[in-house]
């Protein structure tokens, strides 16, 4: 009786996206003949053998994935063939958006080890670059520069981080998306318990400061919105779109912060007053 590996029937026979995606999941101890745990993506298996797959399938590697896609969505950024930089890609989440909307190569920083994916670490596409601290990337680090950047950082404030990440950016087309986390840019004593911001005036002196700092670099900030999904203790979190001073788009007004916050607050908080 013919035998097929592992991976191909999970990919046939669940119609996953990719080899990758079914390689991964097996790496994962996900994957089942039956009750028996798949161990090695080439292990061969007899067509009689029914496949499954424990858990539910989310089209990301993970949540935060959302908060990118949610970023390219409205404000209107093609990364279709470009190359891109994704500054703490942790498991992977921007990097997955990005491969998605057909970026032709992502390089995924971050300080920490063997993070990523799996799925993402074998495909092709992807650069990885551990151990690597984002506050001294150079743009000789790139054989070949990218034109758009995100960052998904924590325990560290955008401020320590966007002057190396902008400066890698090369092309007329430069862009870059911050995932702005208060929590991270505040004072101590105005984030409350479990590290959570919940003042609205806390969160628009963060942002002010932020978009008054990103000029001092070069840039501008040109877009704003909150992120569709809360951090992981429930902190509200906010997407801004930067592009080189000299680029088209009017400059963040402030009334966009007010108005910003306003609408994160009516979907996931009750605004005092």
């Amino acid at each position: 009786m013919k035998k097929r590996r592992a991976d191909e029937r999970l990919f046939e026979d669940l119609n996953l996206e990719s080899l990758a995606l079914a390689r991964a999941l097996i790496m994962e101890g996900r994957a089942f003949a039956g009750e028996r745990k798949l161990r090695s993506p080439g292990e061969l298996l007899a067509d009689k053998e029914a496949v499954r797959v424990r858990g539910e399938l989310d089209r990301y590697v993970s949540r935060g994935a959302h908060k990118l896609r949610r970023a390219l969505e409205v404000f209107g950024i093609d990364v279709g063939d470009k190359v891109c930089l994704d500054v703490g890609a942790s498991t992977g989440g921007f990097t997955d958006v990005l491969l998605r909307a057909g970026a032709r190569r992502v390089y995924a920083v971050d300080v920490g080890y063997n993070l990523l994916d799996y799925r993402l670490r074998a495909d092709a596409r992807v650069t990885v670059m551990e151990r690597t601290n984002a506050r001294f990337l150079r743009p000789e680090d790139f054989p070949e520069r990218p034109v758009f950047g995100a960052t998904d950082v924590s325990f560290i404030s955008l401020k320590a981080v966007l002057p190396a990440a902008l400066a890698v950016l090369d092309g007329p087309e430069r862009r870059f998306v911050a995932l702005v986390k208060p929590q991270f840019e505040a004072p101590k004593e105005d984030v409350g318990e479990k590290g959570v911001v919940r003042d609205p005036r806390v969160h628009a002196r963060v942002l002010e400061e932020i978009t008054a700092f990103v000029p001092t670099l070069g840039w501008k900030c040109v877009g704003l919105d909150f992120s569709p999904i809360r951090g992981p203790e429930g902190n509200i979190e906010f997407l801004l779109e930067i592009v080189p001073e000299q680029a088209a788009g009017e400059v963040l007004h402030k009334y966009a912060i007010s108005d910003t916050i306003r609408r994160a607050y009516d979907k996931f908080i009750k605004m005092p007053g």
